[in-house]
């Protein structure tokens, strides 16, 4: 009975990430269904390695904060000797060529941060296919052709950003709300971590939800639409503090005060609300599962078990923790949620 149980417990599991295929192509055998660890023992291989990463992008601060801590950690490791890097400037099309590229140059291991979250599905399984184990990090795909995946739950981002800004309007009011780049995994499961919220609340009436790139500047120009368009918004649920930030600046332009707005661990976000003290939330998106991406690649190429899914912790930041992590003689670009050392950040 607990066999069938633990078999029942991996294919719900399986069927939470859209999985149907790893039963039919065994693209990876558990060691321990409870826990989910993944066998990897077919994968050791003696060092030197050669790691491929292929990147969505570097578009935006968030970003590169991520390709920094990924950079970092591979400096760490000698036996990695020769580590590629491609950016595929948010194009699932070149990301496709690019990984092409990569499996060409004979590497041993590819870590991925796919543009979109199907367009990147043939990449990961030709990988695989080939015996390259892969890791993917930030962003998902949707098929199962990975090893694990690293990330910090998307939709429980969403989500508790969307329970914060239910109980700050008391459950009722017109809000508006603010994505990232359409199609791209964190966007979707983000969104739909928040639409699992707003849908228990009727009095709550989202008047209208927009991509916003992760931008500031497409973030203000759709919030200075949106206040032309509606004459009374309570509330802004924004996905990442990028809008979020340039959302606060058309509102400001406008004249108009600033409801309660969701964000991230930005210092330019921080920074504005610490001056202007509307009503926000930041929740992080740690940059540096960066790290914990090349961390479980070296566990691979080592033979030792990794967990299908791995849940870096968030963190959260409310007015009473603030002034932990606001910096006002930071630039605005920082992602305060950093482990990097001094020497390593993004130079200023």
């Amino acid at each position: 009975m607990r066999r069938v149980l633990a078999i029942l417990a991996v294919v719900a599991l399986l069927a939470a990430f859209g999985a149907s295929a790893v039963l039919a192509k065994d693209w990876v055998k558990f060691l321990d269904s409870d826990k989910m660890l993944v066998d990897t023992s077919m994968y050791a291989k003696t060092p030197p390695w050669k790691i491929g990463f292929s990147n969505a992008s570097i578009s935006n601060s968030w970003r590169v904060f991520f390709a920094r801590h990924v950079e970092y950690e591979v400096s760490k490791h000698p036996e990695i000797a020769e580590f590629y890097v491609t950016d595929a400037q948010d194009n699932p099309t070149k990301q496709l060529a690019d990984v092409e590229d990569l499996l060409a140059k004979g590497i041993d291991l590819l870590i991925i941060s796919p543009a979109t979250e199907a367009a990147l599905n043939p990449a990961v399984e030709k990988a695989m296919e080939k015996g390259v184990p892969v890791v993917v990090v930030d962003r998902k795909v949707t098929t199962d052709a990975y090893v694990t995946f690293v990330e910090s739950s998307n939709y429980q981002m969403g989500k508790i950003m969307a329970e914060w800004l239910v109980e700050k309007l008391g459950g009722k009011g017109n809000i508006v709300m603010l994505s990232g780049i359409a199609g791209a995994g964190p966007a979707e499961d983000r969104l739909k971590g928040a639409m699992d919220v707003f849908k228990n609340y009727p009095e709550i009436k989202v008047l209208e939800q927009q991509y916003c790139d992760w931008s500031p500047v497409v973030g203000k120009q759709v919030m200075a639409t949106l206040i032309q368009k509606y004459p009374q918004i309570d509330g802004v649920w924004a996905d990442s503090a990028l809008q979020g930030s340039g959302a606060i600046e058309a509102l400001q332009e406008a004249g108009r005060p600033i409801p309660p707005i969701t964000g991230e661990d930005m210092n330019r976000y921080l920074k504005m609300w610490k001056e202007l003290g509307f009503e926000g939330v930041a929740v992080s998106f740690p940059t540096w599962q960066g790290q914990v991406a090349v961390q479980k690649a070296i566990d691979i190429l080592n033979g030792i078990p990794v967990p299908r899914y791995v849940d870096c912790p968030r963190v959260i930041i409310t007015k009473e923790n603030l002034d932990q992590f606001v910096r006002m003689d930071l630039p605005d670009e920082f992602f305060m949620d950093s482990r990097l050392p001094e020497e390593w950040l993004p130079k200023r």
